[in-house]
């Protein structure tokens, strides 16, 4: 066996064979991160392209096997943190594959989420990942008959396509029982934005919490958001203006909550001792709020890394069996005994 050591000259796929005692060819089916290769083998290539500071030809790979190695990545703000987490989940699964993101932002506006796809076919990425968004199902079962395609906040079925859907339901019902069992009758809730498909399911559970415990819903007590700060303190104020009485509020991400917080402080409402509030996300400014606020964690980061191993599976011809993270209760110290 040939030894090879680092030097000025650049390691080749040759080197890196020689080096591990395999073929070229099985050489090269680990660094495409190939299936049905022997452990032994593939531990063999991997510590010779250390050792030899291998670093693949992007693009002669993708003009033999015909492929651009990119994926295209649609998300609707750049600025929400759970996005953030989740590009970041993505990005460090599908970079350990060999592949490249080309990341398109639709703002939650189906027109310019479609003119997103269409960018990212023009660039030719070898597949595409939809986080949530507003494209109608037939859109994305068409798209899937051309190449991969993975969607999160939503089910669907379709050839070439695998959906992730976070239970956005039973993470607010989980959030409204906390309050429920804490004493609280007199819950406010601040909605997503109504044209968002996890909004409305949050909104579901924190109704059926509420139904569960036996407590009239009182329309009052629900205030329209649309995800950001702004929204929740127009809420919060809306609420304190109107009178409407209440010792606890659920809003439906973390952002709200801020800003709802906001509002409360500048009404000298302290929390949690004269409201309790719970948040949903748990973005990292959730953990640092002060007090540090009660939340749901949906694993946004995981979230992330499952949905770019189905869309390797979708690319090798497999069946992925990825499905999202459950829902967790996060307790901390923005809610209190009532």
């Amino acid at each position: 066996m040939k030894s090879h050591s680092p030097s000025s000259h650049a390691a080749t796929l040759r080197m890196v064979a020689d080096a591990s005692g395999v073929s070229t060819t099985t050489a090269s089916r680990v660094i495409n991160n190939a299936p049905h290769v022997r452990p032994e083998k593939r531990d063999a290539v991997l510590a010779a392209i250390a050792r030899l500071g291998f670093v693949p030809n992007t693009i002669a790979r993708a003009l033999a096997d015909g492929r651009s190695r990119t994926i295209g990545i649609v998300v609707q703000h750049f600025e929400s943190p759970c996005y953030a987490w989740t590009l970041r989940g993505v990005e460090e699964a599908l970079s350990k594959a060999g592949y490249g993101l080309v990341v398109a932002s639709g703002h939650w506006d189906r027109r310019e989420e479609e003119r997103c796809v269409q960018s990212l076919r023009a660039r030719r990425v070898d597949g595409i990942i939809v986080l949530t968004g507003t494209l109608d199902d037939r859109f994305l079962t068409e798209l899937a008959l051309e190449l991969p395609v993975v969607a999160t906040g939503r089910e669907l079925r379709a050839p070439g396509l695998h959906s992730l859907h976070s239970n956005d339901f039973e993470g607010a019902r989980a959030a409204t029982r906390h309050l429920l069992q804490r004493g609280h009758r007199r819950i406010a809730h601040i909605t997503g934005d109504p044209t968002h498909p996890d909004a409305l399911e949050r909104e579901q559970g924190y109704r059926a919490a509420l139904q569960e415990a036996g407590v009239a819903l009182d329309r009052a007590l629900v205030v329209r958001g649309n995800y950001q700060e702004a929204s929740g303190e127009r809420a919060a104020e809306d609420l304190l203006r109107r009178g409407i009485e209440f010792s606890a509020l659920f809003a439906a991400n973390d952002q709200m909550a801020t800003g709802a917080a906001q509002a409360f402080y500048r009404h000298g409402l302290r929390i949690p001792e004269d409201v309790s509030v719970v948040g949903f996300d748990d973005v990292l400014a959730a953990a640092h709020a002060c007090p540090p606020r009660t939340t749901v964690n949906l694993s946004p980061a995981e979230l992330g890394r499952r949905a770019a191993a189905a869309m390797l599976d979708l690319l090798a011809h497999r069946r992925p069996r990825a499905v999202a993270p459950e829902p967790e209760l996060v307790v901390r110290l923005s809610t209190r005994f009532v």
